[in-house]
């Protein structure tokens, strides 16, 4: 399913130009449309996996949305005169759609983490919104799934019948999951949200506020996890500024594809 709501072009890959109310309200939408589709929550790290990738950037680009995990991302849609764009952060949209569904009565369903992390996430966020409907919680082997495998997989998910199914496999492999079992799970909507099952399972530490909303929160990732992460950021960060000032400029074309 293509975007239908509008969105900023940022190397190739469909931003969708919104807000957190306007993510819930298209949740909203398509699970009482009965529809199904799956967002892709993307920062600078998706953007640039998905311009070295295009299998993973056509499944960016027919997402039914791709939020904005990252304040690079924010900036980029306000400069292309969409204003009214905010930061729609995995772990926070997590948190408001529980929040949410305390009203709208939905169910969850968390998919992925570590051993023991999916109910972790269930207990803890059980605790703060009393209520909450969780349908299921479920991890991946570490060994690639046989079919016959993911089949059971599948079961189990259908079988609990959740309104939203939450993935967090880290990208690409999320984005990659929810491409090849869109059609094949019951749930409207699936959402890849990375590492919100161990900060809100209380396994990592987030970033303080303040530098997530000055765009800093990588250093503070950096800075925790140096050996996994100095890569993504000290490679990709500045190559993603290159590439933006030669798309800006108008000196290089992105088309989305």
């Amino acid at each position: 399913m293509k975007q239908v709501i509008p969105f900023s072009n940022v190397l190739g890959v469909g931003v969708s130009a919104i807000d957190m109310e306007m993510a819930l309200e298209q949740i909203r939408d398509w699970i009482e449309g009965g529809d199904r589709t799956y967002v892709c929550v993307t920062g600078v790290h998706g953007v640039m996996e998905s311009r070295r990738d295009e299998h993973l950037r056509r499944i960016h680009n027919r997402a039914g949305m791709v939020t904005p995990d990252g304040m690079p991302l924010v900036w980029l849609s306000r400069l292309k005169g969409h204003t009214h764009v905010e930061r729609v952060y995995g772990p926070d949209l997590l948190l408001a759609a529980c929040d949410k569904s305390l009203q709208t009565g939905w169910s969850h369903y968390f998919y992925g983490g570590g051993l023991g992390v999916t109910k972790k996430l269930a207990a803890q966020l059980s605790k703060r919104y009393p209520g909450l409907k969780i349908a299921g919680t479920g991890a991946p082997p570490f060994h690639p799934l046989t079919k016959e495998e993911d089949e059971v997989e599948i079961a189990q998910i259908n079988a609990a019948h959740p309104d939203l199914l939450w993935i967090g496999l880290g990208t690409p492999k999320q984005e990659y999951w929810m491409a090849d079992h869109l059609g094949r799970v019951d749930a409207p909507v699936m959402i890849g949200v990375g590492a919100a099952f161990d900060f809100h399972a209380g396994i990592k530490q987030q970033a303080p506020c303040w530098m997530q909303r000055s765009g800093l929160e990588w250093l503070y990732r950096l800075a925790s996890e140096p050996r996994r992460l100095w890569r993504r950021y000290l490679v990709n960060n500045p190559l993603f500024l290159i590439l933006i000032l030669l798309q800006l400029s108008g000196v290089k074309r992105y088309p989305i594809e």
